[in-house]
């Protein structure tokens, strides 16, 4: 006889607690509230999904939540919440324990909907609540079928058996109530695979199976065939872009790390991309005119997809999901702000090219072109006479140089203030700025004024420089004004001027004076006292008036400072008056006379050419003429889920609307004969549902009063 080993519990004892623990688990993963519990984490998890924009560049995440949540927040896959490993685990799960909660509960639903329960007690009854004694006139077999007939007439579904001394009848209403819980517990388990059929899940799936790898780079150009998904692809969602005039037949899935090619079985035309305004300039229909080419028998389908009506062919269904600039073509003019430098440049959005001014190379990128702009124009109760009211304190520093394009209003009178373009300047080290200017001037606090708008990363808001027009609606005078005083000889020539004029002729030695003290001012202005430094104090101020301030602040004691203030305020003015009458001579204009007009350019302009000392551009591109090419992007998608979203979504309304508003019923009658009446029926019922409502005991009370009379 072989001697078991005490170490090894017997087989049979095994194998009965492995049962054990699978009932169990199984007793869990059917549970009701294991599945709330996973609903529960499923809704909030969508509801960050909804708050968190998914598939953005890592910077935008960075300069939103900072460095260390924007890291943590993508190791949990909060940027990609749909398709993230936890959370199709979960939805996996749901699926799992909602099925077999359906499966364990089905069979006894089943069972209970065929059974009436006729073989209820008579002492039974006299236990429920709602209960009541009554008679009817009639013998017994007369009483039964009058019984039934009424419960047939009314939608009860009755069963009756026959005892020894009377009739017990089983009687139930509201049966669908139990179909309900069936329909809404299906619907979650048809909604959560159609979601994973038409999630990620399919697409990582086929990548897997078919050996196929994310795309990474940048340059869409050097896409392979093993980034490259085939048509036959039974689930995917992707962005289609076409220009017009062009075809495509190649859509990008965004994926965590990259994207991959989808490509289509057919080929996508773009026609004409329409775009309708309102009369204030914002767009209230886009739709796309477009021609398919099968690539299979070749044959053309045409088609025009709208903002809300998609077009689907070949099981795969388009969107209208937005429109880009699809590469229009630009006329530009370079404006160089130091000398007196135009050149004419053209480009296209998307494309690139380089720009070399003073010696110096730039990458030239441009990024978009905008024909309509709406922006607020409302009356913000500030002066429009042309006055500068404005305080200007050369003391205080400056805490913004470029200040904002928009007047910022609670009323809002919107205006569509024309064409603008975007682009960027990279400088040798790799860094770039992002430039939007508007290609005509907007009048903005009663002043006209383009507008240059500036801004270092994506995640800042554009600032602008206004920069007044003159009296021939143009750029040119202020430019002239920025040149001349770029130049040492015309800011000399601007101080003796002013000098001669401010200066009594009696005193000459003041008139010198008066002299050095504006050219002072002027270099001091135009940014080109730290030139002459060898070493430049730290923090010193490139220009403007805030190279005044730091001077004032570092030359002048405090008691005297709002003095000297005014009185270089007063100098500077003059001297630039002076520099602009130089301006309009050297464009062969007459000089310009003082009056409000020539006051309103002048208090603009010395605004706007000490924040122009903050511009970080060596040139002023300014947009001539433009040929405006669009682009749409269609959101393709083959769904093989949808089909289950949509029944689980009826399934849903259906499931909860029994279970809310119908409920289950049961009657029960006894049926004997009245004792010492022969011809006379004695009938007890009783009547329980589902759910105690303040409705049950009035339909009770209705039963009574159309079956029974009352016992007295």
């Amino acid at each position: 006889m072989t001697e078991k080993s005490p170490d090894r519990p017997p087989r049979p004892a095994a194998a009965a607690t492995l049962r054990v623990a699978f009932d169990d688990a199984l007793e869990l993963l059917a549970s009701m509230r294991f599945a709330i519990a996973l609903l529960t984490v499923l809704c909030i998890a969508s509801v960050i999904g909804t708050v968190v924009q998914q598939r953005q560049p890592m910077t935008n995440y960075v300069n939103q939540f900072g460095p260390f949540w924007s890291e943590l927040f993508g190791k949990v896959d909060l940027y990609t919440v749909y398709s993230a490993w936890w959370f199709l685990l979960m939805l996996g799960f749901l699926v799992v324990s909602t099925s077999l909660c359906i499966a364990r509960h089905t069979p006894k639903i089943l069972r209970d909907l065929k059974t009436f329960k006729e073989s209820m007690r008579e002492q039974a009854i006299q236990a429920f609540k709602l209960k009541a004694l009554g008679y009817l006139h009639m013998n017994p077999e007369a009483a039964l079928g009058q019984v039934n007939a009424w419960l047939a007439a009314e939608g009860w579904k009755a069963r009756a058996q026959v005892r020894h001394g009377g009739v017990m009848i089983g009687a139930r209403k509201g049966s669908a109530h139990k179909i309900g819980y069936l329909a809404a517990h299906s619907a979650i388990v048809l909604i959560c695979l159609g979601g994973l059929f038409d999630g990620d899940l399919v697409v990582r799936a086929v990548m897997w199976a078919q050996g196929k790898q994310i795309y990474q780079g940048a340059d869409l150009n050097q896409i392979a065939p093993v980034n490259r998904l085939s048509p036959g692809n039974p689930s995917f969602r992707g962005n289609l872009y076409v220009p017009e005039g062009s075809r495509s037949s190649t859509a990008l899935i965004s994926m965590p790390s990259g994207v991959v090619v989808q490509d289509l079985p057919f080929d996508v035309e773009l026609k004409k991309f329409i775009v309708e305004y309102y009369s204030t300039g914002m767009p209230k229909l886009f739709a796309s005119d477009i021609v398919l080419h099968d690539r299979q028998d070749g044959s053309t389908h045409t088609a025009k997809i709208e903002v809300n009506k998609p077009f689907t062919y070949r099981g795969v269904t388009m969107y209208q999901s937005s429109f880009e600039d699809g590469g229009s073509g630009l006329k530009l003019r370079l404006r160089a702000l130091q000398s007196a430098h135009d050149t004419p440049l053209d480009g296209r959005v998307n494309g690139t090219t380089t720009l070399t001014v003073d010696g110096e190379s730039y990458g030239l990128e441009f990024t978009g072109l905008r024909v309509i702009n709406v922006e607020n124009f409302a009356d913000d109760g500030k002066d429009k006479s042309g006055a500068d009211v404005r305080k200007v304190d050369l003391v205080g520093r400056l805490e913004q140089h470029l200040g904002s394009g928009a007047n910022v209003s609670d009323k809002k009178t919107l205006r569509n203030v024309g064409p603008s373009f975007s682009y960027k300047l990279r400088d040798a080290s790799g860094q770039a700025r992002e430039y939007n200017n508007y290609m005509f001037p907007l009048e903005l606090e009663g002043h006209r004024v383009y507008l240059l708008g500036v801004r270092d990363t994506l995640a800042d808001s554009f600032r602008y420089l206004r920069v007044p027009v003159d009296s021939k609606d143009s750029l040119e005078g202020w430019l002239a004004l920025r040149r001349v005083l770029a130049d040492p000889a015309q800011r000399l020539l601007a101080a003796r001027h002013y000098a001669l004029g401010a200066s009594p002729t009696d005193k000459p030695a003041m008139q010198a004076q008066l002299e050095a003290t504006a050219l002072r001012t002027l270099t001091l202005f135009a940014g080109a006292e730290g030139l002459k430094a060898d070493t430049p104090a730290q923090g010193a101020a490139l220009g403007g008036l805030p190279a005044l301030s730091q001077f004032i602040e570092r030359e002048v004691p405090e008691p005297e400072r709002g003095r000297v203030s005014e009185v270089l305020l007063r100098i500077l003015n003059g001297s630039l008056f002076e520099l602009h009458k130089q301006a309009e001579e050297q464009l062969g204009r007459p000089r310009p006379e003082p009056g409000d007009a020539t006051q309103a350019f002048m208090t603009q302009a010395v605004l706007s050419l000490s924040d122009a000392m903050f511009y970080p551009a060596p040139v002023v591109m300014q947009l001539d003429d433009y040929q405006q090419v669009q682009a749409s992007v269609f959101q393709v998608t083959r769904a093989p889920g949808q089909t289950l979203v949509y029944l689980g979504a009826v399934l849903l309304i259906v499931g909860v609307f029994a279970m809310l508003y119908v409920k289950d019923r049961r009657l029960w009658l006894w049926l004997e004969a009245a004792p010492g009446r022969p011809e006379q029926t004695r009938v007890r019922m009783a009547l329980s549902s589902n759910r105690e409502t303040a409705e049950l005991p009035v339909e009770f009370e209705s039963l009574k009063q159309r079956l029974l009379h009352e016992e007295a």
